[in-house]
């Protein structure tokens, strides 16, 4: 049985150690944290990634903590008046076939690695960190701190913004600052009262800033993220905070649903955005990288986790179908992800602009015509997200 190697025990790596597992490769994943947690909070997982989940057999699994929401919806960020809400639920199954889900991405894991110790029994490996990988021919090594070394048929990078594997295959990268920093927060639902997020999708638009909010774990939690466009901060740790008079300052006087949530969450995360040009390779030899390793996007599509997943599904299936000729997957599968990876960079990456109008007058010219499409037409406002959720991954054809 050929074996595969998986660094990093995230959501790209658990779904790639369930997709080669589903080809019938054996597993090992190395994870360098002492524990599989996810310190995130909230994250969307669209269609086209749970196409993935349901091929894998783990939709209903994944959607048991979620929260499926109502509609899709843009207000004003100050005022809380509504810009345009579509159906979701039912109607987006219908249009794309397969259901939008908001989970926390603690439960994502939790989901994932449970379902991998089932099918393959400690396949995930805590603890073990690895510092470099050794192409030899037919079979590829991956070298740990401890002096172990591991040997597979294939290893795979799927280690994050700050990839140790992409490193070594291509040198430190250095991405762009795009002047915007991100905050983030959780917050018990019960304790929000008659000012909890709508159980939407909401999109909250302002000058220089915008917010998020969603909910999570069966509606029982409240999601925000908030990006304010600012040039005081540099690190893009997830894990940093800093302090709820910073982020009330950041959006004082915006709408009281926004404001109070702000106000309720224990810990206020903060992060820069950084953005990052596509990469011209992610394949050495039987190294190959996988998600936030090679195309982190930034977060204004919500589709970076999708991404990774999509890219864990494609691997295994074009490693299988090339089953005599590894490298030539590897290319096989730069060829068929890049170009679409690097359009989700780029469409993430023009919504910040979209989101962030600056004058009366720019606002007007992009959020009436929205308006009125939300009244009028609203299949035009959804017809915006097909060519991210009607993907079908499963269908990609061998190049």
């Amino acid at each position: 049985m050929p074996k595969v190697i998986i660094i990093g025990g995230g959501i790209g790596g658990l779904t790639a150690a369930l997709a080669f597992h589903a080809f019938g490769w054996k597993v090992q994943v190395l994870e360098r944290a002492a524990a599989l947690t996810d310190i995130g909070a909230g994250i969307q997982i669209s269609p086209n990634g749970m196409k993935v989940f349901r091929a894998l057999g783990v939709e209903d699994r994944i959607a048991r903590d979620s929260f499926q929401p109502e509609a899709l919806e843009m207000r004003f960020g100050r005022s809380g008046k509504q810009i345009f809400e579509i159906e979701a639920r039912q109607a987006i199954i219908e249009r794309w076939g397969a259901p939008y889900l908001h989970l926390h991405r603690a439960d994502l894991i939790e989901a994932l690695s449970e379902l991998l110790q089932t099918r393959q029994p400690n396949a995930v490996r805590l603890g073990a960190i690895c510092t470099r990988y050794e192409n030899q021919g037919q079979r590829v090594l991956a070298h740990l701190n401890s002096g172990e070394v591991i040997e597979g048929d294939l290893l795979i990078g799927a280690d994050g913004l700050h990839s140790i594997i992409r490193t070594q295959m291509l040198g430190t990268d250095q991405p762009d600052f795009t002047g915007n920093t991100a905050w983030r927060a959780v917050v018990p639902m019960d304790q929000l009262g008659d000012l909890a997020p709508p159980p939407t999708a909401c999109v909250w638009v302002g000058p220089r800033r915008h917010a998020v909010t969603y909910r999570l774990r069966g509606g029982t939690l409240a999601n925000f993220v908030g990006i304010v466009e600012s040039d005081t901060w540099s690190s893009e740790s997830w894990t940093e905070q800093g302090t709820k008079a910073e982020v009330l300052a950041d959006f004082e006087g915006w709408h009281p649903v926004v404001t109070n949530l702000i106000g309720k969450a224990d810990a206020h995360f903060k992060w820069a955005l950084f953005d990052r040009k596509p990469l011209e390779t992610w394949v050495d030899g039987r190294a190959v990288l996988l998600g936030d390793a090679c195309h982190p996007t930034l977060p204004f599509q919500a589709q970076g986790a999708v991404m990774a997943i999509e890219d864990a599904y494609l691997l295994a299936k074009l490693v299988c179908d090339y089953a005599v000729s590894v490298p030539t997957a590897l290319q096989s599968y730069f060829d068929s992800r890049q170009p679409r990876t690097t359009k989700v960079q780029a469409a993430s990456r023009g919504n910040a602009k979209l989101f962030h109008k600056h004058t009366p007058i720019s606002r007007a010219m992009t959020y009436g015509p929205m308006w009125l499409a939300g009244k009028l037409v609203p299949a035009a406002i959804r017809s915006r997200q097909d060519p991210f959720y009607s993907y079908d991954v499963r269908e990609e054809p061998l190049r």
